[in-house]
């Protein structure tokens, strides 16, 4: 069975040798997550112990993660097969169906009701509830909980979303960074970002002007006269800003394709990861988004104007997030969202939004419908043509 993983590591292009699979088995023969009772060890204790003797560098974790969960998809238990099928895992599984009519009967609340409500149901309740439509639970038309149905409620403890109609998501959860390695299939990301390039002669005497020597040449009658100019190098600046974790998980690969590209192809590039919309404050490390973080201000602040400002989200969100203070489903941001977005733009006057999500969806995104208007309509899709509208309008 490990062997099999070992091949599945190295076919995801990382470089995991013999030696260290063989520390992994011996770890294991020596009992460092071995069974402590009957229930064997779970996957999590192998998780760690594997990425800690296969991977040898940080920047590894994100392809490790990828092949790990495509390997034991579905395995729970790795060292007793023959357990029952949890009662927990049935239970999320066996989603609630409900007709057209039902679901139009289910109350929306509006922002301060919902909130409120919340508040006097985690003072009453005293114990587990399930398939209801009042309490915090699982599987009911409640508006709090998870695995349910209720058109604008507040998700808690539910793994991934479902229908997208959640107004706060009550969890903190782990993102990965972007991948900048990514290789890409195409040229076209890169051919299209070439659109911004901005050469200008810098630095030190480093290259043969061949048409100044043979022009000098010409006029000194024959007598070679060398003439040397600076190199040439691109001096776009860009900051990019990345919205990453929930709904942009099912946009990874195209996103990691634009954010490799851009890396390779732009001198001066800062970035920063936020979450479905940007607020006070951002990070470059998503293992340690809430110990280094950035504040926006300081941001703002940092890079001048010439900084042509790229954001790159599905802008898929509840309009909470965008238009409420207090919003945001990881914390209680004091201001809008609405308010830094525009703080951004007035301060970098190139900008523009990319977004990966079908430009066919849009119209029924009422949160894509708010980003655009406060992107004065700048709002490109992730395609070719795209892209190249997108950076048609930065360098002008």
């Amino acid at each position: 069975m490990l062997i099999d993983f070992f091949y599945t590591l190295r076919s995801a292009k990382l470089p995991v040798s013999v030696k260290e699979y063989l520390t992994l088995l011996e770890a294991l023969q020596q009992g460092v997550v071995g069974p402590k009772s009957e229930d064997g060890f779970r996957v999590d204790d192998f998780y760690y112990l594997s990425r800690c003797a296969l991977v040898k560098d940080e920047k590894h974790y994100d392809k490790f993660d990828r092949a790990f969960a495509a390997y034991f998809k579905g395995v729970e238990m790795l060292a007793d097969f023959t357990k029952d099928i949890p009662l927990e895992w049935l239970r999320k599984n066996l989603e609630l169906e409900l007709s057209p009519e039902e679901k139009a009967k289910i109350e929306k609340m509006g922002w301060d009701e919902l909130m409120e409500t919340l508040k006097k149901r985690f003072e009453e309740q005293k114990e587990r509830h399930e398939g209801g439509s009042k309490w915090i639970g699982t599987g009911g038309t409640s508006p709090f909980g998870a695995y349910g149905q209720n058109p604008q409620g507040i998700r808690i403890g539910q793994d991934k979303s479902r229908n997208k109609t959640a107004v706060k998501v009550w969890d903190q959860r782990a993102y990965k960074d972007y991948d900048d390695s990514q290789e890409l299939g195409t040229r076209n990301i890169k051919v299209a970002l070439r659109r911004l390039r901005k050469f200008a002669r810098e630095g030190h005497v480093e290259e043969l002007d061949l048409d100044e020597t043979i022009s000098k040449t010409a006029a000194n009658a024959g007598y070679l006269d060398i003439k040397m100019r600076p190199e040439r190098h691109n001096n776009v600046k860009v900051l990019l800003l990345m919205d990453v974790g929930g709904t942009m998980d099912e946009h990874i690969g195209r996103v990691e394709e634009l954010f490799s590209a851009t890396k390779s192809e732009l001198k001066h590039l800062e970035f920063y990861y936020f979450h479905n919309c940007v607020y006070d404050f951002m990070w470059r490390n998503n293992r340690r988004r809430f110990s280094e973080k950035f504040a926006t201000w300081d941001i703002i602040r940092k890079y001048n104007k010439d900084y042509k400002l790229i954001f790159v989200g599905d802008a898929t969100m509840s309009p909470y997030e965008i238009l409420q203070p207090g919003g945001s489903v990881e914390y209680n941001n004091e201001e809008a969202g609405a308010e830094w977005l525009q703080r951004l733009t007035n301060a970098f006057p190139k900008f523009a939004w990319i977004n990966p999500e079908p430009q066919g969806v849009w119209q029924y995104r009422q949160s894509i419908s708010v980003v655009q208007q406060l992107m004065n309509q700048r709002m490109f899709p992730l395609t070719l043509k795209g892209l190249e509208e997108a950076m048609r309008l930065l360098s002008k």
